[in-house]
């Protein structure tokens, strides 16, 4: 009897038992042990609590490995977008307003079927990033140079031009594919090639067809398009969905299991915007980042990638920023202690990783009516660089 109830208990504990690599939780600490300004801090929970900043979800932060700050605010989504999901406007003219593209659904928006998994929109092209990343760091991607038309019949392409020939894989990185596209960056009821992308079936198809505007390399121009592109490389030059090799070889490692990914309507992985993570999973990222690309003592993604993917590649002239693979970096110089790099989302997402401060900041939100106030990215970092009680008055590292 004992011999069988250990072998039921062994099964019960293998049947439980995590998959993948357990996840470790985030050990904490106090703010001023991280020398973060306790006080602070509470002014900007105490503003964030009241509306300052309309609809916050959540405040993470991350010093030298620990959580010092880390609040939650909760908000009716059914009751605050509930209406306006019945009857989304001009944005979502194509798509069933029951479906995961009307952004006012609160079955899908900002939580997945109202659960705890937030949607990071456009903080999901520096995960994507990340998972290119892990595919050079282990060789199995192409280099960046390659031409784009590669992974595409020409004979299918519309609006041949000799310059979309020259499109390669990094100019897809930078935004610099050259593509015409229109981004009314926070102008949500204007109906732009965004807005008209996802109303198509097949997102890659329509992007490539794009005429051309500009040289490529030359010019940024925000094109969530230029991700579902890369999507697509991806799955054409390895062999393997994004998703599927973004779980084996980087959520795994990182520990993180929960999540979910939307798709276009075609089947492919929504590389540039259809991610849901716990606000704590997504600042491993962050994290993963500042420790050089180590996890566990293995190398997931290679120092040279980093220094590469967050270089500053060209002017993001819509933002006061540069912009490196998926990725903004703030106008501070290299040694100043107030540079960040990240991703900013729609609704007021952020991963922000502060490397000469050994910090991530993590946001997320959904504020979507433009008459509503906002929580913008420079005031975020503001709020929190305030706190930083060991950053030198004129801004030089120490």
């Amino acid at each position: 009897m004992r011999t069988r109830a250990a072998a039921c208990t062994t099964l019960v504990a293998l049947f439980l038992a995590p998959r993948g690599m357990a996840q470790e939780p985030w050990p904490t600490t106090k703010p001023a042990d991280v020398r973060l300004d306790a006080k602070v801090l509470a002014e900007w929970d105490a503003d964030l609590a009241k509306g300052k900043y309309g609809y916050i979800d959540s405040i993470t932060i991350v010093r030298h490995g620990k959580i010092a700050f880390d609040r939650t605010y909760r908000h009716d989504y059914d009751k605050i977008y509930g209406e306006r999901a019945k009857n989304p406007g001009p944005q979502f003219f194509n798509q069933d307003p029951a479906g995961p593209f009307n952004y006012f659904n609160p079955f899908w928006h900002p939580y997945y079927r109202r659960g705890d998994l937030h949607y990071l929109a456009s903080v999901n092209k520096f995960i994507t990033a990340v998972v290119i990343g892990t595919a050079v760091t282990r060789k199995e991607f192409p280099d960046l140079d390659t031409p784009v038309m590669k992974y595409f019949d020409p004979k299918k392409v519309e609006n041949p031009d000799k310059r979309k020939d020259k499109i390669t894989i990094r100019h897809l990185l930078t935004m610099t594919a050259g593509l015409e596209w229109r981004s009314v960056m926070g102008a949500h009821e204007e109906i732009d090639t965004n807005v008209e992308m996802e109303n198509s079936f097949d997102w890659v198809a329509f992007t490539i067809n794009r005429k051309m505007a500009d040289e490529p390399g030359k010019v940024f121009n925000y094109c969530p398009g230029a991700t579902m592109m890369l999507a697509h490389i991806f799955r054409k030059a390895t062999g393997k969905d994004l998703e599927e090799y973004a779980v084996e070889h980087l959520f795994k490692p990182l520990g993180i299991e929960d999540y979910f990914w939307k798709r276009a309507p075609n089947g492919l992985v929504d590389a540039e915007g259809g991610l849901y993570l716990r606000p704590h999973d997504l600042a491993r990222f962050g994290y993963l980042y500042l420790k050089k690309g180590v996890r566990g003592g293995k190398q997931i993604v290679s120092e040279d990638w980093i220094k590469e993917s967050v270089k500053p590649h060209v002017d993001a002239k819509v933002v006061p920023a540069q912009y490196g693979y998926q990725c903004f970096i703030s106008p501070h110089k290299a040694n100043d202690p107030r540079l960040a790099y990240g991703s900013g989302g729609f609704g007021g997402q952020g991963l922000w990783v502060f490397p000469n401060c050994d910090a991530v900041l993590v946001v997320t939100g959904w504020n979507l009516l433009e008459d509503k106030p906002r929580l913008e990215v420079p005031e975020a970092m503001d709020r929190f660089l305030r706190a930083v009680t060991d950053l030198p008055a004129d801004g030089a590292k120490k």
